[in-house]
């Protein structure tokens, strides 16, 4: 698992992989959806903002090895 972690920190540490991890937590993390969100959008935003946890601790698991 330790190789996969150290690829996300090399692929992520780019300009370009800066600009995409923005752009991912631009449109997750950042986003909010108003009180009249259905419950599946409201579960499929928390999906994806889980996925991009996933990948920002691994980025940061990576860097660390």
């Amino acid at each position: 698992m330790k190789n996969i972690e150290q690829s996300y920190a090399r692929v992520f540490g780019t300009t370009d992989g800066k600009r995409v991890i923005a752009h991912l937590r631009e449109i997750t993390i950042e986003r909010f959806l108003g009180p009249d969100a259905s419950d599946s959008a409201l579960r499929t935003l928390e999906g994806q903002r889980a996925l991009v946890h996933k990948i920002e601790a691994l980025i940061k698991r990576g860097k660390h090895e």
